[in-house]
């Protein structure tokens, strides 16, 4: 066995990549291993490489090929930590299929279950379509696997990625993401690999790569970074950083209000650096096994969309038109006049006979060609964009709260043409989603639903289930909400927000981060702060004196396919929430990417504003939103509620018409349309679980059993204790100031009390009785219940929204809306 040992981390501090990096290559022959095995199989090669986290340990990554799926064109099998094992195969189609004008590739990912030792719950016991995380991991290796493919490719590629083995602790994405990329560089493609993927988790201040899931509960920020070695050997070499994802997780709010680092944009973009050694070792460590089993690059047919004669004839044609075409700002007026330009063109070039006969493919190809090379020419050079904005300047913005009857919680934001309906809908805690993946989370709360009708484009198309890219939008989307969204503790409703693409023209997906912010405060979710989502765009030249960039603000859909980035960033005003990256450059330099983070943070603070005139907190919950009362019933009294075979708990659910949820600490949630069926609920289960229930007007001799600076508390019966505010105190001394509790009533002491109040959270305010000269009880008409003098340290349980002390803005009939036209705001973003 030989091994080598690298520079520390390309000289960053150890404090960000936590120590230097290992990789190991190796010879492993099996056969010698297993010597007089009947069935040993060929020569196995394999590579290891060993990340060095610090004082968060090692991680070491075991690339192998040889063994399994010897058919394939390549086959790779990697392995974490020696729990966690991700078979990957790639194959190639025949024949080309040059009637496509993309590049064929399809990337699967199969979770099976017996990887974790499951059996799955569907009728048959065996597993199905993707699931929704399959899908995500299927996006995340296609997205850096694609571009490193020669362009012109038409042969079809298929990688299928297989979970075989799951440590519960461990994502199989960013395996699988390296798995892929060694299958692909084995397989004998005109493939520029190899890719290096890693997970890197912000924990106390490091980023640790490949981090576990208990690891990442106490990360404030995670992100997913792939990238390639350029420039390999020379004192150029770097690594070109292809795709990032990131988020914050549920977690990230938390820690960040306990002292935790915050994902600002500085340290986003130390992540980037930080990556880089990790994906360098993960490229040598394929390098090492490629070196031995790759097959030699096979010669495939190229299909080049264009050549240089149809751009030059389409060029000469067409430029003066196609100049003046772009400057249009509408967007759907402008591609009808390309189209016309286009047309125009194509008939008079493809002539029967002529040099371009039966060349149209390739005459709009060149056509589309030619379009990018001007809107770039004229970013970068005179700074003025398709629809005439600066480089900098955002889309008019609108936004719009309650413009749906019945529903929860609904709004509309709108920049320029990319228009989004937001709609939030609230239930019962057991309506969460139930997961069965190979993650440990086995449900989720929050539930963000994308759609992208075909009529949001001005076309026609299928209409049904999701595809994976609204699948992934709405990922996106969810991760960038979801640390600001409460804990079930404070909030326990189950929350389903669906985002309505009603047109695009660019970063929908950010447009519905907006929306749904709006949505989910118009519906009374007590968000911990709002989020705004901005798209940004890069294009770049090299010239005699370096690469010029131009960094863009609110990208629209054709700068986004002319563009080399597009960079989807989704934050609160203090810290990002959400990221997401997809370069085409080979990289992008440190400088230019903080750039862009530091623009697209001011883009956001804008947005925000607009968003903060529409609605500035929450609302209270609309009348069609199910109510939620809380009861906290001993443990042991779990049983009694439920009854045999749960007869108690649906006769209560029948008799009051309101749904009861359980939680194993024995809180109860009580769910109805209605106020007075929800207490009724409440009232049965406290009959079941708390018989000793004082009511309203009774009467008893408490005994003091703890003092405050605002009153006492007063036991009633057994576990059941009553608030006497001061206000009430002073009744007991004629009214004279109290300074001090404890100068009228000491622990232990007995005194007369009556239950004035008992809140919906079964909290009591007590009242003291004094008998006047004719004996009756003095009434005290200008004291308030004790529950609103004060608040009751011991009280943690839910408090339903209609009940909370935050004010909140009554829900209005008539919408209510901000407009901004572009120029307006006087904020200086040049």
């Amino acid at each position: 066995m030989v091994s080598w040992t690298f520079r520390e981390c390309l000289g960053l501090p150890g404090e960000i990549c936590g120590g230097p990096v290992q990789w190991t290559s190796i010879d492993d022959r099996r056969a010698e291993q297993r010597e007089g095995d009947p069935l040993e199989g060929p020569e196995i090669t394999a590579a290891e490489a060993v990340i060095d986290n610090g004082k968060f340990g090692k991680r070491v990554l075991r690339f192998e090929t040889g063994l399994l799926a010897q058919q394939a064109a390549g086959s790779a099998m990697v392995t974490l930590d020696g729990e966690t094992v991700v078979f990957a195969a790639t194959t190639v189609g025949k024949q080309p299929k040059d009637q496509f004008d993309f590049f064929p590739l399809t990337v699967d990912v199969e979770e099976k279950q017996y990887a974790a030792g499951r059996i799955p719950g569907s009728f048959f016991r065996r597993e199905g379509r993707p699931g929704t995380e399959a899908i995500l991991a299927a996006r995340l290796i296609d997205r850096p696997l694609r571009p490193a493919f020669v362009k012109g490719l038409r042969n079809e590629v298929q990688v299928v990625d297989t979970v075989l083995s799951i440590h519960p602790d461990h994502a199989y994405d960013v395996v699988a993401i390296n798995a892929s990329s060694m299958a692909t560089q084995l397989a004998g493609l005109p493939f520029s690999g190899p890719i290096g993927g890693a997970r890197l988790a912000l924990i106390d201040g490091q980023w640790v790569a490949f981090p576990t899931y208990p690891e990442m509960e106490q990360s404030t920020f995670n992100m997913v970074i792939a990238g390639r070695v350029v420039n390999e050997g020379t004192p150029e070499e770097d690594v070109a950083i292809m795709m990032v994802e990131a988020g914050g997780g549920e977690y990230a709010w938390d820690l960040i209000q306990e002292g935790k680092q915050a994902p600002t944009e500085d340290v986003v973009a130390s992540a980037l650096d930080a990556a880089k050694p990790f994906i360098k070792e993960l490229c040598r460590a394929q390098s090492a096994v490629a070196a031995k089993a790759a097959k030699e690059t096979q010669e495939y047919p190229l299909f080049p969309d264009y050549e240089d004669n149809h751009f030059e004839a389409m060029k000469s044609e067409v430029e003066a038109d196609l100049l003046a075409a772009i400057q249009i700002a509408d967007k759907l007026t402008r591609e009808n006049r390309e189209t016309e330009i286009r047309d125009a063109a194509i008939e008079k070039l493809a002539v029967e006979g002529g040099e371009f006969e039966e060349q149209e493919k390739e005459l709009k190809a060149a056509f589309k060609a030619l379009e990018k090379k001007l809107v770039r020419a004229r970013v970068l050079h005179e700074g003025k964009r398709i629809d005439g904005r600066g480089l900098k300047d955002i889309r008019s913005l609108s936004a719009e709260v309650e413009v749906l009857p019945r529903v929860h919680g609904s709004a509309l934001f709108q920049r320029g043409e990319t228009q989004v309906l937001g709609v939030t809908t609230l239930n019962m805690l057991r309506m969460e989603q139930q997961l069965d993946n190979l993650s440990p989370a086995t449900h989720k709360r929050y539930m963000h639903q994308y759609n992208f009708p075909p009529y949001c484009t001005g076309e026609t198309g299928r209409v049904g289930s999701p595809k994976r890219r609204e699948i992934g939008h709405g990922h996106l989307a969810e991760m960038a909400l979801e640390p600001v969204i409460p804990a079930r503790e404070e909030f326990p409703y189950a929350i389903r927000q669906v985002s309505e693409i009603m047109g695009s023209n660019g970063s929908s997906s950010m447009g519905s981060v907006c929306a749904s912010t709006l949505s989910l405060l118009n519906a009374g979710v007590p968000l911990r702060a709002p989020i705004a989502g901005i798209a940004m765009g890069l294009m770049s030249e090299p010239g005699e004196n370096g690469t010029q960039f131009a960094t863009l603000t609110d990208i629209l859909g054709a700068e986004d396919a002319f563009g080399d980035m597009d960079f989807k960033v989704a934050g609160t005003q203090d810290f990002i929430t959400a990221l997401q990256l997809d370069t085409k450059l080979d990289g992008i330099p440190a400088d230019v990417l903080k750039g862009a983070l530091g623009q697209a943070r001011d883009a956001r603070l804008k947005i925000l504003d607009v968003m903060h005139a529409a609605i500035d907190g929450p609302d209270e919950l609309a009348p069609t939103a199910p109510r939620i009362l809380t009861v906290n019933i001993p443990v042991d009294k779990i049983g009694e509620v439920i009854g045999p075979k749960g007869k108690m708990i649906n006769q209560i659910q029948e008799d009051t018409g309101a749904e009861l949820t359980i939680e194993d600490d024995g809180t109860v949630y009580i769910g109805a349309d209605n106020g007075p069926a929800a207490e009724a609920a409440r009232d049965a289960v406290n009959a079941i679980a708390n018989p000793q229930m004082p009511e309203v007007g009774e009467r008893f001799v408490g005994t003091v059993v703890k003092t405050t600076t605002f009153g006492a508390f007063i036991s009633l019966t057994p576990g059941k204790d009553g608030l006497l505010h001061i206000s009430q105190i002073r009744r007991l001394v004629g009214g004279k100031r109290v300074e001090n509790v404890e100068d009228v009533l000491q622990v232990g002491q007995q005194v007369q009390v009556e239950v004035a109040e008992i809140d919906q959270r079964g909290k009591l305010s007590l009242h003291a009785v004094v008998d006047d000269e004719d004996g009756e009880v003095a009434a005290d008409s200008e004291s308030a219940s004790c529950a609103a003098c004060a608040e009751d340290p011991r009280d943690r349980e839910h408090r339903d929204p209609r009940d909370s002390s935050e004010p909140r803005r009554p829900r209005e009939r008539a919408r209510r809306r901000t407009h901004r036209s572009r120029g307006e705001d006087d904020r200086d973003f040049s």
